[in-house]
């Protein structure tokens, strides 16, 4: 598995819950190491044998790990920039689910060996949509639900989503937009400020 996914585990549990915990986590991994290199791509198993101990440590159930994992990546200022990759998707909600099609098209334009599984969105009805997330990495769809739920917020729009089972192997996760502009959506500026 790709380090930068590893990374954004690593960079959840620390900022939600100390840089203790991410050290109980790796010494229960017993991986030999504490961190994780963004660049580097590590063997499956030592993935899942941290993921593992990141379920047993938090004590809650991975799932819902992972879909925190994915809101934290939209949402945290430690990483804007891929906030910022997913707002280039579009003006409002809807356009950006078009553009989720060609996320991990973009994702390999940032990182070239980053090779995120395809995402198909298959609209349904008006403000109804199927996004079906191909496998290729473990929680991939509870991360995407996690993204999902965040970048509503991020653009002010009131959605309900709901993992609905699979579909052609790929994890279906429904999408329904209840309202566009539910509230005011966080600023976006096309142009990059200086920090």
């Amino acid at each position: 598995m790709h380090g930068l996914i590893n990374r954004a585990v690593q960079a959840f549990v620390t900022s939600t819950y100390g840089a203790k915990r991410w050290d109980e986590i790796m010494d229960a991994s017993e991986l030999g190491f504490a961190e994780f290199e963004a660049m580097l791509v590590y063997p499956e198993d030592q993935s899942m044998r941290m993921l593992r101990a990141v379920e047993r440590r938090l004590e809650r159930p991975l799932p819902e790990i992972l879909e925190d994992v994915g809101t934290f990546l939209v949402s945290n200022p430690q990483v804007e920039a891929l906030r910022r990759l997913l707002r280039f998707g579009g003006v409002n909600y809807v356009d950006f689910l078009h553009s989720l099609d060609d996320l991990p098209d973009r994702a390999r334009l940032a990182v070239s060996d980053l090779h995120l599984p395809g995402l198909e969105l298959i609209e349904q009805a008006p403000g109804q949509f199927d996004l079906l997330c191909h496998p290729g990495v473990p929680g991939y769809a509870q991360v995407m639900t996690g993204v999902l739920r965040a970048m509503a917020d991020d653009y002010g729009a009131l959605v309900i989503l709901d993992q609905t089972g699979t579909q052609d192997g790929a994890d279906v996760i429904s999408i329904t937009l209840i309202e566009s502009e539910f509230s005011e959506g966080r600023s976006f500026d096309l142009g990059a400020h200086p920090l």
